[in-house]
């Protein structure tokens, strides 16, 4: 293409965020109006993506190369496999709702301690990490991957840090240290993930002499590259560790709850249902391809962690009070799901994993921000200050009711498919593994439905008692979200069509070939 289309997919936001951000403070509606725009605009070039992406063809496509640190082996290099298109739809999809999710969560607080907040700023900030994030998406160099993997950082710690829970935005100051911690824990676990994958990169161009996937790849099939064992292993581990913590994987999870706990439910929805999903696309593009047969030696490791968070993170959701750290450590639990499927090394378990980020995204979006529709009106995020609900916002109610049932993997909804290509791909080669993680099922049913009760049933609370239902706004960001998991739930076809074939030449990576039926097939 002599259109550089990745690169106008990632730049639209990014000149839409100093746009944004230029408009005068007081107009402040303008300022949302053309975050709205830019972010449709947006979706449009990765639908264009998309439909002018071939399945059948070339592993990586609509590929663009400059020369730019040439001394260096650095260059401008993007390109798209089906994983990447479909986690930039993903992302594309989900912005334009986080905004109208927002509408208003960056306007000046009406308090007697009133504290300006720049509106402009929550709106650019939202666009700047959906460029940096689209980007990563399609960088096949590993140093200009790098630098935005690192470079969300910033504006996400001003997401966090900078606007906070509107359930707890009252301009006192354990609020405000509440939120600060959580900023500064984000960027610090972030970063420490960072600087220990800068320096396996730099070891990468000590051993390769440059950062391209492509010549890399090209290095290794005839035999110009050749890695020493534990060389590999521990620039493996490097790169492991980043897309670990950015996942977050268990141990390096804690600081996800903080975060998602203070966020704006609409930057939670962007932390867990977008930043993260750069960690677990990097585990596949990164690790398996760049250091495949490192990849096998830690994938029992791998494994038992994936599995710890799966049941760890689905018990301490179980035992939350509060509704938004309740959706966060399921997220720690969908992500250990994830994580299995990767490196279960089989074709199912990492179609079900891509199809899960993909999915996953939808039904936390899903939940989330109807729950910060229900904190915004009651203004509070305990789960204990809720009761009937459904009596008295029965719209509000259901969709609520719908997303939580996406979240514990329902049959007929989209995450069921991808949760169950796990658990087949799993079983396949690791049944023990395959059995213990089911648990996290079980687990998922309890506390989501627990959850529902306890806020949509029983007696109406004198304190919900005149709650408003979903505002046409509202409607407009949930519904759409809801029709997507059950058209994906019932047919997912349109997304593995898409990733199935970079599946395959994943497993061909990493020279893993799915195992032998045990039982025959009756002729």
């Amino acid at each position: 293409m002599s259109f550089p289309l990745l690169t106008a997919t990632a730049a639209l936001p990014a000149l839409g965020a100093v746009a944004t951000a230029a408009v005068p403070a007081a107009r402040r509606t303008a300022a949302k109006w053309l975050a709205l725009f830019v972010s449709l605009a947006t979706l449009a070039l990765g639908i264009v993506v998309l439909v002018r992406f071939d399945p059948g063809g070339d592993r990586y496509q609509l590929t663009e190369s400059h020369a730019w640190i040439a001394d260096f082996g650095v260059r401008y290099e993007l390109g798209v496999d089906g994983i990447a298109v479909a986690l930039i739809a993903l992302t594309a999809l989900l912005i334009p709702f986080i905004i109208l999710a927002g509408w208003h969560d960056a306007d000046p607080l009406e308090t007697g301690n009133k504290r300006w907040r720049p509106t402009q700023g929550f709106f650019a900030l939202i666009l700047a990490v959906e460029a940096m994030v689209i980007i990563s998406f399609e960088a096949t160099d590993v140093f200009l991957f790098y630098i935005f993997f690192e470079a969300m950082l910033i504006p996400m710690y001003f997401l966090i840090g900078g606007f906070g829970d509107s359930a707890h935005e009252h301009g006192d100051e354990a609020a405000a240290t509440q939120r600060s911690y959580a900023a500064v824990k984000f960027l610090l676990y972030n970063l420490v993930g960072g600087l220990i994958m800068l320096a396996a990169v730099i070891g990468l161009y000590v051993v390769a002499g440059n950062f391209s996937l492509a010549e890399i790849a090209q290095a290794r099939a005839n035999g110009s590259l050749h890695m020493a064992t534990n060389t590999e292993r521990w620039l493996f581990l490097g790169f492991f560790f980043a897309f670990a913590v950015k996942a977050p994987l268990w141990p390096l999870h804690t600081w996800l709850p903080n975060a998602m706990g203070e966020a704006t439910a609409p930057v939670a929805v962007l932390i867990t249902a977008v930043v993260d999903k750069v960690g677990t696309f990097a585990m596949l593009r990164f690790c398996l391809q760049l250091f495949p047969e490192a990849s096998k030696w830690a994938t029992p490791v791998i494994l038992v962690l994936a599995l710890i968070s799966i049941i760890y993170g689905a018990l301490l959701a179980v035992g939350q009070r509060d509704i938004k750290r309740l959706v966060a450590y399921a997220s720690i639990s969908h992500f250990g799901f994830i994580v299995l499927g990767i490196f279960a090394m089989t074709s199912q378990g990492q179609s079900g994993a891509t199809l899960y980020m993909v999915n996953h995204g939808i039904s936390t979006a899903a939940l989330m921000l109807v729950a910060g529709f229900l904190i915004s009106r009651r203004g509070s995020r305990l789960i204990a200050d809720y009761g009937g609900v459904q009596k008295v916002a029965p719209v509000l109610a259901g969709t609520f009711l719908i997303g939580s049932l996406a979240t514990l993997s329902l049959p007929g909804l989209a995450p069921f498919v991808s949760e169950f290509l796990v658990l087949v791909g799993t079983f396949t080669r690791y049944p023990a593994i395959g059995i213990i993680a089911t648990f996290g099922i079980v687990l998922a049913a309890l506390y989501t439905l627990v959850l529902y009760q306890r806020t949509m049933t029983g007696p109406v609370k004198p304190e919900v008692a005149a709650m408003p239902d979903l505002r046409p706004r509202e409607l407009l960001v949930v519904a759409p979200l809801i029709v997507l998991l059950i058209f994906l739930g019932v047919y997912p076809k349109p997304v593995t069509d898409i990733v199935n074939p970079a599946v395959k030449q994943t497993m061909s990576d990493v020279h893993k070939k799915d195992p032998k039926p045990s039982v025959e097939a009756a002729k």
